[in-house]
């Protein structure tokens, strides 16, 4: 773990929060004024990021330099790196300023040993969330879609990257709507700010508005310090606001102002801040309903609704299904340390069938589950969790009827019945359980008595034949309907366009 630095004039001060934090296993380095701190952060720029600092602590007044400048040019260098201002009572003032100036906190002197420790070990977690929430982001490729809707957001995203103008992203939970908004602020001149999301339907009512407007020392029971909200900690980045839709009504009105001039009082605070991130909102309820049932303010309705992106459902784009389906494998066992799983056609086929009513995350947890429970190397459709396997039709139980020695149409003729188990005897007289749903009419009637006729006959490559004859009829028909533009038969058939041209060269319909 990188060292905190520790900047005071006073020896005593260092001394005794450097042995603190060493009975905490927690490094530290320290320094008596600015400029050697200064000094050795310009030392830092041959070097890794692995030797600077993981936390600054500073005190405000020294010989050769004030904390608050130290403060100012520390951003500058190092914008992410949480700074702890330590400060007399007599300097509240200027402490509040350090706010202003990006600190993490202050620490009053003199202060309580343990909580002083507390801040600093709180700071470091949050210094530590930050680093893999950006390795994740720097690390993660980009988003993953070849369907038509996707390339669609795809394309938005490009268009928006020159723009600051707030975004509403609209999509079913688990569709991916965060990595949309990150997406949104990666690819925008704000890259190098900060990225502050907030749910605003995960937060109580009482503190959610301390969350986004940040609070007052005092301004409540347990404000025992003064906070920034996350307006203020977005500033010169984004702030994505998720679940807007589920935004308490008295609040839409805090952030109607807000977006309306840019400046906020924090609870119990008396003096108006200036803030102007750029905000992305995100939802997946029907905003105009909840205007209409008067739980959504309108006005805050068409200030957020300025572009909108609508994020397809997975079962949108079922031929994403596939890829992700990969990726997430890999990602699992990257984490876990293990050796990735691979998954038969067979199994994806079948998991790209499954309704996935938890979009992308759903399908990531069951890559997780799949690199845990899987019993081989190979993932089989046999391996698939319980809430794919019970999605699929059920095989029904009734009395069986011999129709050995017929064939094709005839079989499926002695089976028109529903919920019927045709027992077909083989040459080598190994039965072969052939279950029918309930629902199958019509073509799938058809279907089923030509897979008995290949079975019958001793076909192995019965999947691969009737595959075939499928796709080239469904292309086939779909270009007749669009008059052979291909882009539109993509569109009507919901695959993508390299899918169409691929199968066309595949099964010579060219």
């Amino acid at each position: 773990m990188k060292p905190i630095w520790i900047v005071d004039d006073d020896q005593s001060i260092r001394f005794v929060l450097e042995k603190a934090l060493l009975r905490e296993d927690l490094p530290t380095r320290s320094f008596t004024n600015p400029r050697e701190v200064l000094a050795a952060l310009a030392d830092l720029d041959g070097a890794g990021d692995d030797e600077g600092p993981q936390i600054l602590v500073s005190d405000i007044r020294m010989p050769g330099g004030s904390g608050l400048e130290l403060l100012e040019k520390v951003k500058q260098k190092l914008p992410g790196l949480p700074v702890i201002i330590m400060t007399a009572f007599s300097d509240l003032d200027s402490a509040v300023s350090a706010f202003q100036g990006g600190a993490f906190e202050y620490l009053p002197k003199p202060f309580d040993l343990l909580k002083a420790v507390e801040l600093i070990r709180r700071a470091v977690e949050e210094s530590q969330r930050e680093e893999v929430a950006e390795e994740r982001m720097a690390a993660a490729p980009e988003m993953l879609g070849q369907a038509p809707a996707m390339q669609d957001v795809f394309r938005a995203i490009g268009r928006l990257s020159q723009s600051n103008v707030t975004v509403m992203i609209t999509g079913e939970s688990g569709s991916g709507k965060e990595l949309v908004a990150k997406a949104l602020h990666k690819h925008s001149s704000r890259a190098n700010g900060p990225f502050i999301a907030i749910n605003t339907a995960a937060i109580p009512k009482d503190l959610l508005e301390s969350e986004l407007f940040g609070h007052e020392r005092g301004a409540f029971t347990g404000a025992q310090t003064m906070r920034r909200g996350r307006f203020e900690q977005a500033e010169g980045g984004t702030l994505f606001l998720d679940e807007i839709g589920d935004m308490p009504f008295d609040l839409q009105t805090r952030l109607l102002r807000v977006l309306s001039d840019g400046h906020f009082y924090r609870v119990g605070g008396h003096n108006a801040i200036k803030a102007s991130p750029r905000v992305i909102a995100a939802t997946h309820q029907d905003l105009e309903q909840r205007v209409k049932e008067g739980v959504f303010r309108e006005d805050l309705y068409h200030r957020l609704n300025v572009i909108r992106l609508r994020l397809p459902a997975l079962r949108e784009r079922r031929e994403d299904v596939f890829a992700l389906t990969r990726h997430f494998l890999q990602q699992s066992a990257k984490q876990l340390g293990v050796e990735p799983k691979r998954i038969s056609d067979s199994a994806l086929q079948q998991l790209s069938k499954f309704a996935f009513p938890g979009n992308v995350r759903q399908l990531e947890n069951i890559c997780h589950w799949l690199t845990v429970m899987a019993p081989a190397q190979m993932i089989e459709s046999k391996d698939l969790p319980p809430e794919v396997q019970s999605a699929m039709p059920e095989v029904a139980n009734a009395n069986s009827t011999d129709i050995s020695k017929m064939s094709g149409r005839a079989a499926a003729e002695a089976a028109s019945e529903p919920s019927t188990v045709i027992a077909i005897n083989t040459p080598a007289d190994d039965t072969v359980l052939v279950s029918r749903a309930a629902s199958a009419t019509g073509w799938e009637v058809d279907l089923e008595a030509e897979a008995q006729a290949l079975l019958a006959s001793g076909h192995t490559d019965v999947w691969d034949v009737l595959s075939r004859r499928f796709e080239s009829k469904l292309i086939q028909t779909a270009l007749t309907n669009t008059r052979g533009r291909r882009i539109e038969a993509a569109q009507k058939l919901g695959i993508g366009r390299n899918t169409i041209t691929r199968k066309i060269q595949e099964l010579n319909l060219d």
